[in-house]
């Protein structure tokens, strides 16, 4: 069956798995605007037809390849739901995932692309939504709905959770990186923000103290 990236029809065939590799290394070397098809081709071993005759140009190639690494985090993140370790255990890793794709060339590169091309495409970014952060979260979810049966959190509105601690792990970072304010971040620094965001999120939602939402007794 083909897909569809952005409105294009794209097709698989014997090479696509092999030309989407490729594309990765190139992307993730040089950047969208950097990687030329010559590039692509050669380290995929296809000729620039075969590429085309997968891929109708780059931006195309690009989102695939996004929706590709996202379906990678989002399946790292499935380990959470199958967890049954305490969430001041796994949260603070599920954060570091996240801070990790945020900060991440291509993470801020599909962003951009999504951002630049909403109106001439509108649907490549819900198509990039749905194939990685939308899947993440639900997957965030499940594990979050597994910890309140324990009765380790108390959660009204688990996919509301599941976002909120998202956001929470993007605190100082995501405006930074976006606005080209600050790209690189030391490992502490990445640290002080995943410690920060599962302790906000404990102290909202932990089992004892204020996770009710009503002040302590």
């Amino acid at each position: 069956m083909p897909d569809t990236a952005g409105s294009v029809t794209i097709k698989r065939g014997r090479k696509f798995d092999q030309v989407l590799e490729g594309a990765r290394t190139i992307f993730l070397r040089d950047g969208y605007e950097g990687a030329s098809v010559d590039d692509i081709a050669a380290a995929a071993g296809v000729s620039k037809a075969t590429l085309y005759s997968y891929f109708p140009d780059k931006r195309v190639l690009f989102i695939e390849v996004a929706k590709q690494e996202s379906r990678r985090q989002a399946d790292e993140a499935e380990v959470l739901v199958t967890l049954t370790a305490p969430p001041d255990c796994v949260l603070p890793e599920a954060a570091r995932r996240i801070i990790a794709f945020t900060l991440s060339d291509l993470g801020q590169a599909v962003f951009r692309l999504c951002i630049a091309e909403s109106d001439r495409f509108p649907d490549l970014g819900r198509e990039f939504y749905a194939s990685g952060p939308e899947l993440v979260r639900d997957r965030i979810a499940a594990y979050l709905n597994g910890a309140v049966a324990r009765g380790e959190l108390v959660i009204d509105d688990v996919l509301l959770a599941a976002d909120q601690f998202a956001a929470l792990c993007k605190a100082g970072i995501f405006l930074a990186v976006s606005f080209g304010v600050q790209r690189h971040y030391t490992e502490a620094e990445k640290e002080r923000v995943a410690k920060g965001a599962v302790e906000m999120f404990l102290a909202r939602y932990g089992a004892g103290g204020r996770a009710s939402g009503r002040p302590s007794a």
